[in-house]
């Protein structure tokens, strides 16, 4: 119950955090100084319940491998793209392009080329959901593969504070770009010349509830 409270309060807020603006407070404050134009107390009452809503988002999202059959729509999906695309990355390069597939079609065809090399279990790698995010990298920036990687967490994270469910996906990768005859596939996601596939994502509303699995805190060390 405290969990869900926490998150109630401040569910607005986290997708604003994620997108880089504090957008609630302002508009409270009429656009002004918050610190100033709120009273001290409310502003500190506002932030506490923002940071436990962010921290909570984090420590709550799972990855989910069982979707409801149902649509995701296109305006919870800009939000999240919006999010993540707003994610630290070297240079502001923004060194990804991204792809959503919502066609069933398309979704088939991917299916049936990934099972020529891994099977039934690749052609099931997706687990049902409704919405594919195919995210690719610039080959020429030796760091775009991390600038990727921080822009799946933003979508992640904004798609768990919008109720939406998401596992990102590695072995797509590998099966298409391993499919001899992937060359129509990769046509019709459309990456521009110089980018290749380097992560998946799938997302849909979720149709179970997993427990956390345990984290190794040990792996972590203070450096004096």
């Amino acid at each position: 119950m405290k969990l869900f409270n926490t998150l109630a309060c401040g569910l607005s807020l986290v997708a604003a955090v994620a997108c880089g603006g504090d957008a609630a407070c302002k508009k409270e404050c009429n656009g002004g100084d918050c610190a100033t134009e709120c009273t001290k107390k409310e502003y500190m009452e506002k932030s506490e319940c923002k940071s436990a809503a962010v921290i909570d988002n984090m420590m709550s999202r799972r990855s989910i491998r069982n979707y409801k059959q149902q649509a995701v729509p296109r305006e919870v999906l800009n939000r999240i793209m919006e999010c993540g695309i707003n994610a630290p990355n070297g240079q502001n390069k923004q060194s990804w392009e991204v792809r959503v597939v919502e066609n069933p079609e398309l979704q088939n065809e991917i299916k049936a080329l990934m099972a020529t090399v891994g099977g039934e279990r690749a052609a099931g790698c997706f687990y049902n959901a409704p919405v594919w995010v195919f995210i690719a990298r610039d080959k020429g920036y030796d760091f775009s593969a991390y600038d990727c990687g921080l822009m799946a967490e933003n979508m992640m994270l904004a798609a768990n504070a919008l109720g939406v469910g998401t596992v990102c996906l590695g072995s797509p990768v590998r099966y298409i770009l391993l499919a001899e005859g992937n060359e129509q596939v990769l046509s019709k996601l459309g990456f521009s010349e110089g980018y290749e596939l380097s992560l998946c994502i799938s997302m849909g509303y979720p149709d179970e509830t997993p427990e956390a699995k345990p984290r190794d805190l040990s792996k972590v060390k203070f450096v004096d």
